[in-house]
């Protein structure tokens, strides 16, 4: 091959392209409202998954044909984290591999087939594998959908919009508590009908998210560093002009700037891989100590508030999702009051004080648990405010992961980090907790709480060292492809 030749291939390697100063100027229209609601509703789900099985546990166990035990309902949530971390892991390497559209499609489709299936469950066993495939679904949706959003919201709104969509799990927590006591009133419906039409539900919910997902583009950001540049184009320009329609206005000048970019690789897992230890060794550190420290913190509680208000303030078990509700509400409102304020301030400023906040609250109620000084009513609402700062905390996590990393590995990145937080939250947490309660010592578990405020007071110090002052700037700014030329 001759130098010439040689040159004129090299060239055609390379591709300069201003498709992120396209997406980030452009005004809030229509299609963002879209991306928030059929991508952000799998969070909405999540919280739903989470809590449905607690609140129908009465009715599992009482159910003619299943006739579950307290140790096969423990086994059914299990099998759904153990779903939820695989199937993160294995769809979230696909994602970056075959393109977020076809993954949140495919992850919201095995979502609802599965949890239809555990609605028409004739035993444990059917039981526990339909609950594991549900989990997959959305483990593999955190994956897709963190990255898809992050990739399409304007950067000036990308903080906000990413806090308040990961807060929305706790309204489907909220829903899953009082859904539970309209489906299990025998006014109503049987409970064994009752139950079982509550899992349909879900899946019905999931066939509308996925009609509604169809009307979304693949992620240009994902199509110009794998290989398809004028697709990328192409796709920007179709934005571009159904906002031009939305809005009536002419769309706001491109700002200077453009990225070269290799497309002549289409995965670069292995890449990808070695960078996340070397290259961003930092960003990963930080990502661990902040998964971490939230998972802990809120698994902990949250899988043992009922036993610790029936328990120690002899709270009726059918009245505990009473006091779940204003737990839940405190806990969307933090993102949503605190989120713009990533924005704005900052993201280290902010991620430092509310994980800051967040343990230190916790440590004196703790406290004021173990000297008996509050009574439910008042143990709730300091839960509460304490979660209104640790909800954006936790969320912050996501969004912090989700920024770090190029790209071209951003899906599997976010896989790993909740796979991690979902193995330490969901079982280190709640397993200490546990034991703690059986011994019937309030000091036992302040201890307990001392912990979680200790974790998240060292994932405050870390972030105020490494956290990146990433608001309003875009992705590739942060973290710059690895295709990048």
């Amino acid at each position: 091959m001759s130098d010439r030749t040689q040159a004129v291939s090299d060239r055609q390697k390379i591709y300069e392209t201003n498709v992120p100063n396209r997406l980030d100027r452009l005004p809030w229209s229509g299609f963002h409202w879209l991306v928030v609601f059929a991508l952000g509703i799998a969070w909405i789900l999540d919280g739903l998954e989470v809590t449905i099985v607690g609140s129908l546990s009465g009715a599992l166990s009482e159910s003619p044909m299943l006739h579950l035990t307290g140790t096969q309902v423990g086994a059914a949530a299990s099998a759904y984290l153990v779903g939820a971390v695989g199937g993160a892991l294995f769809f979230g390497w696909l994602t970056d591999r075959l393109g977020r559209k076809k993954l949140f499609t495919v992850t919201v489709l095995v979502y609802l087939v599965a949890t239809i299936a555990c609605g028409l469950s004739w035993n444990f066993w059917s039981f526990a594998f339909f609950r594991l495939l549900t989990g997959a679904g959305i483990g593999g949706e955190y994956a897709a959908v963190n990255a898809t959003i992050q990739e399409l919201i304007p950067a000036r709104r990308r903080g906000f919009t990413d806090l308040v969509i990961n807060g929305s799990f706790w309204l489907g927590a909220a829903i899953g508590a009082l859904g539970a006591y309209v489906v299990l009133d025998p006014a109503i419906m049987p409970p064994e009908v009752g139950w079982r039409a509550a899992f349909i539900i879900g899946g019905v919910l999931g066939f509308i998210v996925l009609l509604l997902r169809r009307w979304l583009p693949e992620s240009p950001r994902w199509l110009m560093t794998h290989g398809q540049p004028e697709e990328a184009e192409r796709i920007v320009s179709e934005i571009e002009a159904r906002i031009k329609r939305e809005t009536g206005r002419p769309l706001p000048p491109v700002p200077p700037g453009s990225l070269r970019l290799r497309t002549d690789v289409q995965s670069w897992f292995k890449a990808g891989a070695r960078a996340l230890v070397t290259t961003y060794r930092r960003q990963t550190w930080l990502g661990v100590t902040l998964m971490a420290a939230q998972a802990f913190c809120y698994n902990a509680v949250f899988f043992t508030y009922a036993l610790i208000l029936t328990r120690f303030y002899q709270v009726a078990s059918g009245n505990v999702g009473l006091f779940l509700l204003p737990f839940a509400i405190g806990n969307f409102l933090g993102p949503l009051v605190l989120g713009r304020l990533f924005d704005t301030i900052g993201r280290r400023i902010m991620i430092t004080a509310t994980y800051g906040l967040s343990g230190v609250l916790m440590a004196m109620t703790g406290w004021m648990f173990a000297m008996g000084w509050l009574d439910a009513v008042q143990q709730t609402m300091a839960w509460t405010v304490i979660f209104f700062f640790a909800s954006a905390a936790a969320s912050s996590a996501y969004l912090t992961v989700g920024e770090s990393f190029p790209l071209e590995v951003r899906a599997i990145a976010i896989a790993l980090f909740y796979a991690f937080g979902t193995g330490v939250g969901g079982v280190a947490g709640p397993a200490l907790f546990g034991a703690l309660i059986d011994t019937g010592s309030r000091f036992s578990i302040f201890y307990g709480y001392l912990l979680g405020g200790v974790l998240m007071v060292i994932a405050a110090i870390v972030a105020g060292f490494l956290a990146a002052n990433a608001e309003r700037r875009p992705l590739e700014d942060v973290a710059p492809p690895l295709s990048a030329v």
